[in-house]
């Protein structure tokens, strides 16, 4: 019974470590049970290191798993005010002092009068709404109830991508090219007497946008997360058009022009037959500069290739496919969950082969990544590779 309420403490401390920044997920609420039962709880500082040990990947967020460590595990009241602030109402606690088992570790409860309970605690680094939380977090560390208010907002989501001058023409009285058939037409119903000059200028609209998207195990949360952001796209605007590609190259853009998003999902996860499997990045850029090329990237198409670009062929031939797929395009984006790390570096065989063919390099690991993208391809801004990275 203890071990059960040591769970669920154990759970909650978590999401407040989350809610603050942490990128904590379920994988690591799981080390760290099973390193306390390695390590005991008799002693208060074991078991801060135990869960230090677990919980923290940097030296910066050592202040911040500090405060929240001794607030979560010293009075219920505050705590109780702590996670309604941090929290959305879900994840508020609702049991009392009195439920808690004896041999868990626990809140040190302030008495009457004791000046140590009655600490306040400044929340200054602490309240920001869950909304804004949920956006820099990574999909990764999600819970179940989190992705789902994730796909929520991200159906909101659109991509502007600029317009661009067509080969084709529409009559303009501010145009700069003199449409002469339209102007002698005209003169022919006014008896020739005023000739008005008819002007006419280049059709601006949408380029295509083309995507690619890595449905490998390395990639499954995050394409997973993409494709409902695909499926707002898809259902704003048109000439958008999707395949994926993990061993083979499946194209699913019909099944995303569904307006219903769960009707979507099923027929995309029906159709598709390597889900988190293996990647063949190189073998399935070829078939589609072979199969698929000339039909969908005419017209100053815009690609997006979303990847970690661990390749299971060590990058063979893929050089050579970038290439191809780069002069084929009119801009060609490479989207890197691995981008979330500051100190990336491209080392992997197939990661040096395709940055050197890109237009931008940019991360894609949570709600904030799709808005930065967003925004990139609105402005035009196109960055070739971070700072301190180089092919």
């Amino acid at each position: 019974m203890a071990a059960g309420k040591l769970a669920e403490n154990i759970m909650h401390f978590a999401r407040v470590l989350r809610a603050a920044g942490l990128p904590i997920g379920p994988d690591r609420v799981a080390d760290a049970l099973r390193a306390l039962q390695a390590a005991g709880i008799a002693r208060r500082d074991d078991f801060y290191w135990t869960l230090a040990a677990v919980f923290l990947s940097k030296r910066e967020q050592q202040e911040v798993f500090d405060q929240a460590f001794h607030i979560f595990w010293r009075d219920p009241k505050l705590l109780e005010r702590v996670l309604a602030l941090l929290l959305p109402q879900g994840y508020a606690l609702t049991e009392q002092a009195g439920d808690r088992q004896a041999g868990t570790p626990q809140p040190n409860q302030g008495q009457a009068g004791d000046e140590e309970g009655q600490a306040e605690f400044d929340t200054g680094g602490f309240a920001f709404s869950h909304a804004e939380v949920l956006q820099h977090a990574d999909f990764e560390t999600m819970s179940g109830a989190e992705l789902a208010q994730a796909k929520r907002m991200i159906a909101r989501l659109r991509l502007p991508i600029p317009e661009v001058k067509t080969r084709r023409y529409h009559p303009d009285a501010r145009g700069t090219r003199l449409d002469l058939p339209a102007t002698l037409r005209a003169s022919l119903r006014g008896g020739a007497q005023i000739i008005a000059l008819k002007r006419r200028s280049r059709v601006r609209r949408h380029p295509p946008l083309v995507v690619l998207c890595d449905i490998s195990g390395s990639m499954n949360r995050y394409s997973r997360m993409f494709l409902h952001f695909l499926h707002a796209i898809t259902s704003d605007r048109d000439r958008v058009h999707t395949l994926v590609f993990g061993t083979r190259l499946t194209n699913i853009t019909r099944h995303l022009r569904n307006r219903d998003v769960d009707v979507a999902m099923n027929r995309v996860t029906a159709a598709i037959q390597d889900w988190a499997v293996g990647t063949r990045i190189g073998a399935s850029l070829e078939e589609f500069n072979r199969k698929w090329s000339r039909r969908l990237l005419g017209q100053n198409a815009v690609v997006l290739l979303i990847s970690d670009g661990l390749d299971r062929d060590v990058g063979e031939g893929l050089g050579a496919e970038m290439e191809r797929l780069h002069k084929s395009c009119r801009k060609l984006v490479w989207l890197n969950p691995l981008l979330r790390y500051e100190g990336f570096q491209p080392r992997p065989s197939g990661v040096r082969a395709m940055l050197p063919h890109v237009d931008a390099f940019l991360p894609v690991h949570n709600i904030q990544s799709l808005v930065d993208l967003a925004r990139e391809l609105e402005q035009g801004k196109w960055q070739r590779a971070p700072a301190g990275i180089a092919a």
